[in-house]
């Protein structure tokens, strides 16, 4: 499980405070909901989403790619079409598709790195969102066309959007990586300072018993 420090990959220049809300959104509809977001190390990404009220279990994996080569060592090579991924269950009464975007671009990653994040380089490492339907899509793309008319963040964001075919639930070890092992490097360096800027700007969106994170 080696991976670099690079303190680039740990968040934008750009303060959330300067991301729009979406303009286009979901409509709620009843019961729970998924999504699947790749921004490079699942590890960072998870961590942030677990904060989140209204996000009911986050699901470190792989998305793309097939199921034989849908394992850690072999993802890791870049060999495989397969991107590191989160899942998220959400109820779409207390955060929407939308918002949940919002912290992908404002929080989670940097949508302008193309193929990494800092020093994880390679197609694994991609900006992804793998949308379920055609109404994900649609919200997605219309959000990425919003930020970058808004020149938010100076830079052209390179996030594909790519149909969900499959996702694969990375090893036990992962899930949950960052409130285990707290003191490793590469979470003290990357995800916990995207946990602190969610803290800072997203406070009333957090989950107010951290218990609850699944």
């Amino acid at each position: 499980m080696d991976r670099s420090c690079d303190i680039r990959g740990a968040g934008l220049v750009v303060a959330p405070d300067q991301v729009p809300d979406p303009t286009l959104d979901l409509d709620p509809g009843s019961g729970p909901r998924t999504a699947v977001l790749a921004g490079g190390c699942f590890w960072c990404v998870e961590a942030v989403y677990r904060e989140l009220d209204g996000v009911l279990e986050v699901v470190s994996g792989y998305a793309g790619g097939t199921a034989e080569t849908a394992d850690y060592r072999t993802v890791c090579s870049g060999s495989t079409d397969h991107a590191e991924a989160v899942r998220l269950t959400y109820d779409p009464v207390r955060i929407s598709y939308g918002q949940l975007l919002k912290v992908f671009f404002s929080v989670a990653h940097d949508p302008t790195q193309l193929d990494r994040q800092g020093n994880d380089r390679g197609r694994q490492y991609r900006s992804a969102v793998f949308y379920a339907d055609p109404d994900q899509r649609a919200v997605a793309e219309a959000y990425i066309r919003q930020l970058d008319e808004a020149g938010v963040f100076g830079s052209p964001i390179v996030t594909r959007l790519e149909p969900l075919e499959a996702f694969y639930e990375a090893e036990t070890y992962h899930q949950n990586y960052a409130d285990l092992n707290p003191d490793q490097p590469y979470i003290t360096s990357v995800a916990a300072p995207k946990v602190e800027k969610l803290r800072q700007h997203y406070g009333e969106r957090l989950k107010r018993d951290r218990s609850r994170a699944g």
